[in-house]
């Protein structure tokens, strides 16, 4: 057991730290499994040495957060935990700059090197669980690539499969059956942009999101290009996706290996790209795990469970 002793100077930064109530104090003493107490401007911390030393360097850094950007989020101190436990310094990587000053910062250390592989390959394929942040992160670089305007145009592109179900079965004209495949895109986009400069990005053009299918014939210059839910592309439709690059785009491929919905007797296109791209110099490959899941803490649970079982 040892005991560590700190003057806090900044007794009102270190209140944000510990969180209403103490909430974020409970998540820190939970996790590195330390005493932490507050005599008049004395903090003490008491536990094993290494998590003390952690502990120490952990006030420290979110103090310094609060200073220097005047905010601290429930996620920055589950960040902070994951960046301790895999020895990683993710509060280095530069956070992705959006629309309305917000910042969006990888959360796990996973997350921090795919963030890393997305500013410097041309051409991205990441494959890993729901809730790990594979599309929400690829969308925040585009939207930063546009707002900086390294590229004129985002194009969001997801197939029109889901559960084995026809576009067919669903009411309506063509646009309301596909949009129910393309809301969680939406949804992304909305927490970076407001709703105002959203709908005329896309009447511009600036932004587009659309079927997979729709993809054919096209040639995309300067463009961040992202396929969401790859796992549910052909072989055929991944050649025919990764084709339409053309000079000063991105492409960004995402998708979980383990929840295809195509038939059978058809070959996922993201698998196909996985093996058959491997050797290609310039590619950048990533592999989300059940550590990088950032969604409620029973999503993870729920991914090993069904990993377990499988």
């Amino acid at each position: 057991m040892e005991e560590f002793s700190q003057t806090i100077v900044d007794l009102k930064s270190l209140s944000q730290v510990f969180g209403p109530s103490d909430e974020n104090l409970r998540v820190i003493r939970k996790h590195l499994k330390v005493q932490v107490i507050l005599d008049g401007n004395q903090l003490i911390i008491r536990g094993e040495p290494a998590a003390v030393r952690q502990a120490a360097n952990l006030f420290e850094q979110l103090q310094r957060q609060i200073r220097t950007e005047g905010v601290l989020a429930p996620e920055d101190i589950m960040r902070a935990l994951s960046e301790l436990a895999a020895g990683e310094e993710i509060s280095q990587i530069r956070p992705i700059e959006v629309y309305g000053g917000k910042r969006v910062r990888p959360k796990t250390a996973g997350q921090a090197r795919y963030v890393e592989l997305l500013r410097k390959k041309e051409i991205v394929i990441c494959s890993g669980p729901a809730g790990t942040g594979k599309t929400y992160l690829a969308v925040a670089l585009a939207v930063e690539s546009l707002k900086s305007g390294l590229i004129k145009r985002i194009v969001l592109v997801r197939p029109a499969v889901e559960a084995g179900e026809s576009l067919g079965f669903l009411p309506g004209d063509m646009q309301a059956k596909i949009n129910p495949y393309l809301r969680p895109l939406f949804d992304a986009l909305a927490e970076m942009m407001e709703h105002d400069m959203l709908r005329r990005s896309m009447e511009e053009d600036r932004i587009e999101v659309i079927p997979l299918a729709y993809m054919r014939g096209r040639t995309l210059n300067n463009a961040f290009i992202i396929l969401d839910e790859a796992q549910n592309a052909t072989v055929a439709q991944m050649k025919m996706f990764l084709t339409r690059m053309g000079e000063g785009s991105r492409i960004t491929v995402c998708g979980d290996t383990t929840q295809t919905d195509l038939p059978s007797h058809k070959k996922s296109g993201l698998d196909d790209a996985l093996v058959r791209l491997r050797n290609i110099e310039g590619i950048g490959y990533m592999h989300l795990g059940e550590k990088d899941i950032v969604r409620h803490n029973l999503v993870q649970k729920i991914v090993v469970a069904y990993e377990q079982a499988d």
